[in-house]
Parts: structure tokens; C-alpha cells; sequence
């Protein structure tokens, strides 16, 4: 037997309002036509559905065993219907952003957070990926949107803006090594026991890129995946740690100083692909959720993208 959803939406309504009646004005049906949609039915089920009664109408047993079933039946469909709906709202492929472990850390998170729940119709695929990398694929259409380390693009034709300071500093235990300590240079960091990040991961490709074979050569505890876990090592006193300032949470207890050294000091730049010469509504507000988490004001270069007003 085949069923018509409309009529089973119809029958449901008549026996919850418990009037033919009532469940035709449900339905924006005339009375005649959901009259005759209810006989239908029962022709079609081979049995007597409703009682029909002087003040209204009620579910024989037959009707009852429908009425659940018919509940069932379009409960599913509507989580059918929402399930497929889910794919065609999206009528783009998803936007691509680029960034390293340093700003996937933290303010990534919360840009994505905001810039979600803001365009539920636009997705985003986000990818960790050191700066070098990050940049051939801005370069080549690839992304929308890269977080890059200071003027890596410069010889680039790509547009960036500054997101905010990333300087490096080390961290440790409260009351250890660091106690008392404003600054210090890495070759004095390196002397202790540290905790590096991963050793493909963008932070320490920059740190083994810039300290130079003289450097002494620093005794690693342990790398580990992620920033959260290098900072509660350390935190731990398992071991000092070079991490970005912007990591370390506010009131998180650790020792802090600034690393003397001219590379530890770094700017991130949000930079834009070579395919958003004219960006999409969507890359300029995704743009701008990552400024707002960054911290970082709006550009005001005239050659700066157009942004649109967020819908």
C-alpha cells in the first residue's frame, strides 16, 4: 500500500483536534475536499478509521495503530527533508583558511566560533600549515585566507594586514629558573631542560630556522602536538618552553620572560588569496571575525578589500 503524506498529515490533525473540521482548517483544506480525503483513506486502508459522532469525530482501533504509525512516518520525513535541505543550503564550496599552531591556539577557535554561529549557511574548512606553505597556496588560488608570519609574502602579490603582535617568550614553573627574570636570550633558555611543540610544527620550523648554528644545542624533554600541552608541561615544571606571548592565557601560573633575541619578535598578518581580488560577502566577514578575536583593527589602506556590511 502506498501512502499520501498530506493525507496522513490530515488524518493526524482531524483526530488531535477530534473534528474533520477543525483538522481541514489545519490543513487550509475545505471541508468537503478533507471529507473526502478521510473517506479515501479508509477506502485505502480497507477499514473504518474514525467514529463519527454528532459533536465530532474519534479514532477507531485501527485509526489508534494509524495514528501512531502516521506520527512516526512524518517525524522521519521531516528529519529526511532537513537532512537533505542541510546540503543544498550550502550553494558554495566551503571557505579555506589557512593558519599556523599559533593562531589555531586560540583566537582561530573563537573567530570560528562567532563567524559559525553568525553564517549558519557557510561552511569552512581550516587547515594548520606553516607560513612557507600557507603562502604558495594563497599564491595559487588555493585559499581564501592565510594567518602568516610577518613579511613572508612580500615578494608576493598577495594584500596583507596586521593582525597583532606574536613575539616569543619563554615560559616555566612558578618559582623555578625563570623567578625574577624579565628577559633572557634563547642560547640561555637552551641551557635548561626544555618542551618543544612538534617538530614539523610551524613554531619550532621558526625556531630551528633562526638560531643559528652557534646556538647551543638544546636538550628537548619531550614534543608534543599542540600548544595547550607544551604550556601545562612547563606549567608542570617538566621543562622550559618558547612559545608565543598571545598563548598564555592571562592569570595562567607560570614564570614569563621576553626573549631577547631580534627573531623572537613577530607580527601575524591575516593575508588574502590571489583568487579574493574581489572578495565574497562571506571571506570579507570571515575576515572579520578573525580581526575581532585577534584583537586587531580594521585596515584603513585604501587598497584594503571592499568590506560589506555583515547580513
Amino acid at each position: 500500500m502506498r501512502y499520501d503524506l498530506d493525507d496522513l498529515r490530515l488524518f493526524v490533525h482531524v483526530v488531535t483536534e477530534g473534528s474533520i473540521t477543525a483538522g481541514a482548517r489545519r490543513m487550509l483544506l475545505s471541508l468537503p475536499s478533507a471529507s473526502a480525503r478521510v473517506r479515501s483513506l479508509e477506502r485505502h486502508a480497507g477499514v473504518e478509521l474514525l467514529i463519527r459522532e454528532r459533536r465530532g469525530v474519534r479514532p477507531t482501533p485501527a485509526g489508534v495503530t494509524l495514528l501512531r504509525h502516521a506520527r512516526d512516518v512524518l517525524a522521519q520525513t521531516a528529519l529526511l527533508e532537513g537532512a537533505v535541505a542541510g546540503y543544498a543550503r550550502t550553494s558554495s564550496a566551503p571557505l579555506v583558511l589557512l593558519a599556523g599552531g599559533s593562531a589555531m591556539h586560540r583566537f582561530v577557535p573563537q573567530a570560528l566560533v562567532s563567524f559559525l554561529r553568525a553564517h549558519p549557511d557557510v561552511d569552512v574548512t581550516v587547515e594548520e600549515c606553516p607560513t612557507p606553505r600557507t603562502v604558495r597556496r594563497l599564491a595559487e588560488g588555493e585559499a581564501d585566507l592565510g594567518i602568516i608570519q610577518d613579511d613572508e609574502a612580500a615578494d608576493r602579490d598577495l594584500r596583507t594586514e596586521p593582525l597583532g603582535d606574536d613575539s616569543l617568550v619563554v615560559i616555566g614553573r612558578v618559582g623555578g629558573v625563570l623567578a625574577g627574570r624579565g628577559a633572557l636570550r634563547y642560547r640561555e633558555a637552551a641551557e635548561h631542560p626544555l618542551i618543544g611543540p612538534g617538530r614539523d610544527s610551524s613554531l619550532q620550523r621558526w625556531i630551528d630556522k633562526h638560531v643559528g648554528p652557534h646556538a647551543p644545542a638544546p636538550r628537548y624533554r619531550t614534543h608534543v602536538a599542540d600548544l595547550t600541552t607544551v604550556i601545562t608541561l612547563a606549567m608542570a615544571g617538566v621543562g622550559l618552553a618558547v612559545v608565543p606571548s598571545r598563548a598564555v592565557a592571562e592569570h595562567t601560573p607560570v614564570e614569563t620572560c621576553a626573549l631577547q633575541d631580534g627573531w623572537a619578535r613577530r607580527r601575524q598578518l591575516l593575508c588574502w588569496g590571489a583568487g579574493t581580488r574581489e572578495p565574497s560577502a562571506a571571506v570579507t566577514a570571515l575576515a572579520r571575525h578573525l580581526r575581532a578575536a585577534a584583537g586587531a583593527e580594521e585596515p584603513t589602506r585604501l587598497d584594503a578589500p571592499p568590506r560589506p556590511e555583515e547580513p
